[in-house]
């Protein structure tokens, strides 16, 4: 076991709500909204306002979850700063402005980290090793902002992919809290399925393309997705249905139902978010946790599995007990 403990959790939706009818009347050629909708499983998400920055966003969303957890930002020995989406810029780290914007100068260690849609679970692993060896409370945030770099000319990620911010500060958990077991990979000789090129390299504006056939990147990801959480059960030697809640990355809304069934999930054990933020990356399994401490009747002793897979192709999950 990881002794840690989430201290405070909080998610921020930024910008106007967007519905699929008003995206896929966009589309280049026009697609039906209602098809769309059902395809997607996506009713609405969030972009964010132009100018809006990811530091800013971020530093919301840990400021939020610092006010739920009763520290104040100095008391941060570290802050840990994840996006799929590059950060508002390449040097310095994205997470330095995050710690700026909350008033803090040289008293903690900022970095970035970008694992694809599991960031958050990669991110939450480091943080909770930091504070098991000293190294505490520790923020972690999560900034994704996918509608910079859609276009309705490439309809499948256009209706999918939203924006998202969410944190959790982690601290010294108590006896019986923490990490039960955590499992992470990535398989890099699988086929690529969602590419963002860098500019840099490419010399042109870029957009998120999905390289893969939609029936072949849900089969790869089922099947990452299942294989992480059975490893991640058996490594604390217990069974799914021994585990109170679920929070399993969100794609879309069709590859949910798809997750629940492969898992044989009960509907009421998971915080179902995509339908209204829509695919957020690696935000979604920390806007889920946030839901579920502040809207679900969890208590001490619940177990909780955090499940996901993204390109990489990364995947694998965390057990984590909640303490009194």
């Amino acid at each position: 076991m990881i002794p840690v403990r989430i201290l405070g959790t909080a998610s921020v939706l930024s910008g106007r709500p967007r519905t699929t009818t008003e995206l896929a009347e966009s589309l280049v050629p026009r697609r039906n909204p209602a098809a769309m909708e059902r395809k997607t499983g996506i009713r609405t998400r969030y972009w964010v306002d132009e100018g809006t920055t990811m530091a800013g966003l971020g530093a919301e969303a840990l400021g939020q979850a610092l006010a739920a957890s009763g520290l104040e930002a100095r008391a941060l020995r570290r802050i840990i700063f994840a996006t799929s989406t590059g950060g508002d810029c390449l040097i310095p780290a994205t997470a330095n402005r995050v710690a700026a914007a909350l008033g803090l100068a040289g008293s903690c260690d900022c970095l970035d980290v970008n694992n694809a849609c599991m960031g958050f679970l990669t991110a939450f692993d480091l943080g909770a090793r930091s504070v098991a060896t000293g190294l505490g409370p520790v923020g972690v945030v999560v900034v994704e902002t996918p509608s910079r770099y859609v276009t309705p000319a490439d309809h499948r990620p256009y209706l999918v992919f939203a924006d998202a911010a969410a944190a959790a500060v982690l601290g010294t958990g108590r006896p019986g809290e923490g990490v039960l077991a955590a499992r992470l990979w990535n398989n890099g000789s699988l086929p690529p399925d969602t590419v963002l090129a860098h500019p840099g390299l490419t010399g042109q504006r870029e957009f998120v393309t999905f390289v893969q056939p939609a029936d072949d990147i849900v089969r790869i990801a089922l099947d990452a997705l299942c294989a992480g959480a059975k490893a991640t059960l058996e490594e604390a030697g217990l069974r799914l249905d021994e585990v109170e809640w679920v929070l399993p990355h969100q794609p879309s809304g069709a590859m949910l139902a798809y997750i629940v069934s492969a898992l044989g999930l009960d509907p009421a054990r998971i915080v179902r978010v995509v339908e209204e933020i829509g695919s957020v990356g690696s935000a979604s399994v920390p806007v889920s946790l946030d839901r579920l401490l502040r809207t679900r009747p969890v208590r001490p002793g619940d177990r909780i599995l955090m499940v996901g897979v993204g390109a990489g192709v990364a995947h694998g999950a965390i057990l984590y007990r909640v303490g009194t």
